[in-house]
């Protein structure tokens, strides 16, 4: 039977690359009651010891209050979290070989509910990296509700999100518990790069459907974690979950939108303009989209803070009068077509091997030959992650003038585009923390609580700016007349 895991009361020196283990009297021992009102810390990394923790670790670092030219941020204090200490020594040993401060460790377990307690009863916001989320997400996200912590992560899975939204989301707005998913590369870009483009359509045009396309690019191989791999796998072979529970929640408001909804395409398709061949991605960026709009039908001026200024107030009212609905798609794309039938065997492999538990087995013991090299074990090296980068873009038609018929054809193409590094760890990091810093600085301009897709909550806030400075790029390619 396992032992319950208790906090530490210790933490690590990083200096020179060496690692001193001293007494921290200011880390609560676990018996200790916490005073919930002031948590020791602003951020807590839980999963800091994971391929994509030790990232988000780094990136946290170069925003932590105490690093150079850094006394304005509002990070001052943080944490790593996770069930063994050792990885969590070396993932800081990793992340901050030549960092001079002080960075606590706490032990906590999702099988040890009372040490996730003790865990966010800590912290103002909890960033957890800890995957699948569909195993180990629901007791961090109980936790953090009942405890009113707030709360992001990097989840790209649909029925988990789901699943807590439909579980804790009165719970956590009347705890004030603000609960993000999918602030990562699932799914920021694809929600304000949705946004971007929805903002170039000025009045009397108007947008009817944005189809966005991903290209991870590299200058030897793209390679990726296999536990992403594992997550697709999983998400595929429990669909049937994902679609009962949507049918037990009814239908989702539907936002009014101009022209006829996309018709089906090609399997391959050829885009030109951009220079890429591209096929469908199943991807839950697209549902994510479609919740944040579903959302938005029901709220039309957005959600409103806490304790907006006035400021905060007339932006907020501002940005979502430019925005409106469009039917959103999106496919993954390469320059080679012999990418796009490796996409297509891949996803033959796990739409079909999923469907029972050997196929399962195989997909999961071997996923660099299942995936054709395309994710393993161990993931990418450090140097394949520093060759690699991304472009996304997003295509939106529509009409010159609003239009009430359903068969006229578009005639008014724009499409904007974003760019950025390596997208699985290091643009992942640099949204995730990005997001974090608007929850420390900006809370009482959010919700008070309440579990939210991202782009209802940061579509209004500066974190388009803030990407752009920190490497991720957003622009007009082109507006075009469509005949």
């Amino acid at each position: 039977m396992q032992k319950p895991l208790h906090l530490l009361n210790g933490s690590f020196l990083i200096k020179n690359s060496s690692i001193f283990k001293r007494t921290n009297h200011n880390v609560p021992s676990s018996n200790m009651k916490h005073d919930l009102s002031k948590p020791t810390y602003d951020v807590v990394i839980f999963g800091a010891s994971g391929f994509t923790g030790k990232y988000v670790v780094r990136e946290a670092l170069k925003f932590l209050n105490s690093s150079p030219n850094r006394n304005n941020s509002p990070l001052k204090t943080l944490a790593l979290a996770g069930r063994n200490h050792s990885k969590l020594s070396e993932a800081l040993a990793w992340a901050a070989p030549s960092h001079t401060t002080t960075i606590p460790f706490l032990l906590a377990d999702t099988n040890d509910p009372p040490s996730l307690r003790r865990m966010v009863s800590q912290a103002k916001l909890i960033l957890n990296c800890a995957g699948p989320f569909r195993h180990h997400g629901g007791p961090v996200v109980d936790a953090c509700v009942e405890a009113g912590c707030d709360y992001l992560d990097i989840c790209g899975e649909s029925e988990f999100m789901e699943r807590m939204e439909a579980l804790y989301h009165q719970l956590a707005v009347e705890k004030g518990s603000l609960v993000i998913s999918a602030c990562g590369i699932d799914s920021i870009p694809a929600e304000l790069g949705f946004l971007f483009n929805l903002k170039q359509w000025v009045s009397p045009a108007v947008v009817s459907q944005v189809e966005a396309y991903i290209s991870l690019e590299s200058d030897v191989r793209v390679v990726a974690n296999s536990a992403t791999y594992e997550s697709a796998v999983l998400g595929v072979a429990e669909a049937d979950k994902l679609r009962e529970l949507r049918r037990s929640r009814g239908k989702t408001a539907r936002p009014l939108i101009v022209g006829p909804a996309p018709t089906k395409a090609a399997i391959i398709e050829h885009q030109k303009k951009i220079g890429v061949w591209a096929v469908k991605l199943p991807s839950v960026d697209t549902s994510i989209v479609r919740r944040t709009l579903a959302t938005l039908a029901h709220n039309p001026t957005g959600l409103q803070g806490i304790n907006e200024t006035p400021p905060q107030l007339q932006n907020r009212l501002h940005f979502w009068s430019t925005i409106k609905p469009a039917h959103f798609g999106m496919k993954i794309a390469s320059k080679n077509l012999s990418n796009i039938f490796g996409f297509i065997t891949v996803g033959f492999f796990i739409g079909t091997l999923s469907k029972f538990s050997l196929g399962r087995w195989l997909l999961l013991k071997f996923p660099q030959v299942f995936s054709l090299g395309w994710f393993r074990k161990g993931g990418p090296t450090e140097e394949e992650i520093a060759a690699s980068s991304f472009k996304m873009w997003f295509v939106g038609r529509g009409f010159s003038r609003r239009v009430d018929r359903e068969d006229v054809k578009p005639d008014v193409e724009i499409i904007t585009r974003l760019k950025g590094p390596e997208f699985g760890y290091v643009s992942t990091s640099i949204i995730l923390i990005q997001c974090a810093l608007i929850v420390l600085k900006r809370r009482k301009d959010l919700p008070k609580g309440g579990i939210y897709t991202p782009g209802i909550v940061f579509g209004p806030t500066d974190l388009q700016e803030r990407l752009q400075e920190n490497g991720i790029s957003f622009e007009t390619v082109s507006k075009s007349v469509v005949k």
